[in-house]
């Protein structure tokens, strides 16, 4: 099994104007512990992205992103798989704009990268965060969206509220609360899914949201309930 990042195309139009990159979450369940591309954290992010490239057409490039290894601790983090990824991108569309759409691990590792030059959007679902990670970034001129289930009982919803509180005093930043979702996405799965395909076309093809929540994150609003 490869122990160095890969990039899984999901879908890649000839004249795409924007690329949205997946990631995946996950805790290491041993040292040094490989990504699997059938574990099940991965898989979790297969319909996130496939519901991407529909809402796209072919406007956008949708890649998944799968980690040199897993987990996150002080030794080790994917922010470098995600700087990896944006290089390869831009050797593959050039400067185009990047969306991150990240789950649990993933959502965290999507908001710190979110003062990327080439980022210009960020979608956190259920992001396993620190309360202190909206001060580890500057994120000025990205557009980011939380999403957070209310019987989450893995990511910490008090956590995800400190972030989006302290993203907000430098660019545009919301919650969106799904009421019943669950840490997993399994249950109320299609909102998660129409709330993340909604506000990455709005912000990277500016199309008008279909989601009431989304139009009311990208006019200010910092929670909203669904």
């Amino acid at each position: 099994m490869s122990t160095e990042a890969r990039l899984v195309p999901v879908r890649v139009p000839r004249a795409a104007t924007g690329v949205v990159l997946v990631l995946h979450g996950g805790g290491a369940r041993e040292e040094d512990a490989v990504v699997s591309p059938v574990q099940l954290s991965v898989l979790r992010m297969v319909p996130v992205a496939r519901r991407l490239a529909r809402a796209g057409g072919g406007g956008l490039a949708v890649y998944r992103l799968l980690n040199s290894r897993r987990g996150w601790d002080a030794r080790l983090s994917p922010l470098g798989d995600v700087r990896w990824a944006l290089d390869d991108v831009r050797d593959r569309h050039g400067s185009l704009p990047v969306a991150l759409v990240g789950h649990s691990l993933g959502g965290r590792a999507a908001l710190l990268s979110a003062g990327e030059p080439e980022v210009a959007s960020v979608v956190a679902l259920a992001p396993w965060v620190y309360a202190a990670d909206g001060a580890k970034v500057d994120p000025e001129g990205c557009r980011i969206l939380a999403v957070h289930g209310t019987q989450d009982r893995i990511s910490d919803l008090g956590r995800t509220v400190q972030v989006v509180e302290q993203l907000r005093r430098t660019t545009q930043a919301g919650l969106v609360l799904v009421e019943g979702g669950s840490h997993g996405m399994l249950r109320r799965r299609g909102r998660f899914e129409g709330l993340a395909a909604d506000f990455v076309t709005a912000t990277l093809l500016d199309r008008p949201p279909r989601e009431e929540a989304v139009r009311d994150v990208l006019a200010g609003a910092a929670r909203v309930e669904v």
